[in-house]
């Protein structure tokens, strides 16, 4: 079995959804569930040893726009998100991270070698990501807080405005070159985020907002869960400007598994071929090379294909790709160890 570094999943939000509703977080993540997608039992069947856990805070307004007989679609950007909530659920989604360690059900990792430790040990090695800032003020004294709490991820922006910057909408077709990129609380972010040695991800941001952060920060970049433009052109996905930027950096991009950004109809539907994946994978390694590539699921967060089904089903992906000829190192790259380099990069670490 090949083992998983997934750069991206939302499990964090389910789990945190279920404890409102009276679930035990704790018990659905270490015995199992037959909702969502990833919980200890299924991750280990399918071979998902660790991964990028966000922290989402979610937008209630947020109504997905129905296609147009062309099967296009404009979802308007959800409205921006009062500070005080925000923080009070990225707190809580926080407390579910670190009590999921304390029980022995996930191990939070902090540097790439308690990843590998964790790895060997047979514990999902679980790095806590932030999926936009809102929850961060301006003065950047919550950063601190959730860095001395195990955050070593973030993107600035989701899907949505906020002090830090701009999100692209969900839109097909459309070019992420939507608006405005950062702002001046999000330089000074960006180079917070460098000095504590905080992963910068730039999966939901502007076009013009990619080029901000390219043009600020010391990391590689990194898009944690997006696709490729030229292939499904959603304001999601990454146009080859920016992935040729991406390959100079020695940077990464992590394949969505979400069908509207793998479909050439860009559909959230659930009947969707692994050739569709394969083919976003064999357009990013002929792009930006086998080193730059890797997985990021969405897991939790979005509709997979139904063969995949969820985290147990990983591993039909990973013989996809071995039939479409990846195999050996190639294959180990992309499944973990690229992730874990671009790591090693932005936490300031020693390759490991």
């Amino acid at each position: 079995m090949q083992l998983v570094f997934d750069g991206h999943n939302d499990v964090l939000l389910r789990l945190w959804t279920h404890e409102r509703e009276g679930g035990d977080p704790i018990a659905e993540f270490a015995n199992g569930t037959d909702t969502g997608h990833i919980d200890a039992p299924r991750a280990r069947a399918g071979g998902l040893a660790g991964g990028l856990c966000a922290i989402y805070i979610p937008s209630g307004d947020l109504v997905f726009a129905d296609p147009d007989k062309d099967g296009h679609y404009i979802t308007p950007l959800a409205a921006p998100l009062d500070p005080l909530p925000s923080l009070r659920i990225a707190n809580e989604m926080a407390a579910i991270a670190l009590r999921l360690d304390r029980a022995g059900a996930w191990r939070l990792c902090h540097t790439v070698k308690d990843i590998r430790q964790s790895i060997a040990d047979g514990v999902f090695a679980a790095v806590m990501h932030m999926e936009g800032c809102e929850a961060i003020g301006s003065d950047l004294a919550a950063l601190e807080v959730f860095y001395a709490a195990g955050l070593r991820s973030l993107g600035p922006v989701w899907s949505r405005h906020n002090i830090f910057g701009h999100g692209v909408p969900f839109a097909f077709p459309m070019s992420p070159d939507t608006g405005l990129g950062l702002t001046d609380a999000g330089f000074e972010l960006v180079r917070e985020c460098n000095r504590l040695g905080i992963m910068i991800d730039l999966a939901h941001i502007t076009e013009k907002g990619f080029w901000d952060v390219a043009e600020t920060t010391d990391q590689p970049l990194v898009a944690s869960h997006s696709n490729v433009h030229a292939l499904t052109p959603v304001a999601r996905n990454l146009t080859d400007r920016q992935l040729d930027a991406i390959k100079e950096s020695r940077g990464l991009v992590g394949l969505n598994y979400a069908t509207a950004m793998l479909r050439d109809d860009a559909r959230s539907d659930g009947d969707t071929p692994l050739s569709d994946m394969v083919r976003h994978i064999d357009y990013l390694v002929e792009r930006i090379g086998i080193d730059c590539v890797a997985l990021g699921s969405d897991f939790d967060g979005a509709t997979i294909p139904d063969e995949i089904a969820d985290a147990a089903g990983n591993q039909k992906l990973i013989d996809a790709l071995q039939r479409a000829g990846y195999g050996g190192e190639d294959l180990k790259k992309m499944a973990s160890e690229n992730w874990l380099r671009i790591l090693s990069s932005a936490w300031g670490e020693e390759a490991a």
